[in-house]
């Protein structure tokens, strides 16, 4: 009985985890997709030309709530001044994660350290959303994939939705 517990636990994780992070670096967009479908798509601040973000595939290791910057032997707490903003979403890439920031007018730029950059409100949502062990993919080019998940948005963007 205990084993059936345990592969119906196995089962009922391995279903859980449908939920996806998708990160376009050219387009400086995050899309949110569970099982395919995208649920939420945000503008953010990408890795600068001289400290770009890593392409690849990663998964959240930490969730953490008005975190503290370590910088060079200075400390930086939660608050305005903290460029990491009000939420922390560490990648399993060291020193890489997905973050709110006290700059918000980097959003749609490349300005980061390679990090990946959001306005607080939309970084406090996707928080909400996601969990340890949810998988974060970066593309450092267009693909096919990608032109399906923010394709839409573009041409919505470009007043080409809804067949016009």
């Amino acid at each position: 009985m205990l084993l059936a517990a345990a592969e119906a636990l196995a089962q009922e994780n391995s279903l859980h985890s449908t939920r996806q992070i998708v990160i376009s670096i050219p387009d400086r967009k995050l899309a949110v997709t569970e099982s395919g479908r995208v649920i939420r798509i945000f503008s953010t601040a990408v890795g600068a030309p001289r400290t770009p973000s890593p392409s690849g595939s990663y998964q959240i290791v930490q969730r953490i709530s008005d975190p503290t910057w370590y910088t060079k032997g200075k400390i930086v707490p939660p608050g305005k001044a903290n460029p990491l903003g009000t939420r922390w979403l560490g990648l399993s890439v060291k020193g890489y994660g997905i973050h709110g920031t006290n700059n918000p007018s980097s959003i749609g730029h490349n300005a980061s350290h390679g990090c990946i950059r959001m306005r607080n409100r939309d970084v406090e949502q996707l928080f909400e959303m996601v969990e340890v062990g949810d998988t974060v993919e970066l593309y450092e080019e267009r693909t096919p994939e990608l032109d399906k998940i923010f394709g839409a948005e573009l041409m919505a963007q470009a007043g080409l939705a809804d067949g016009e």
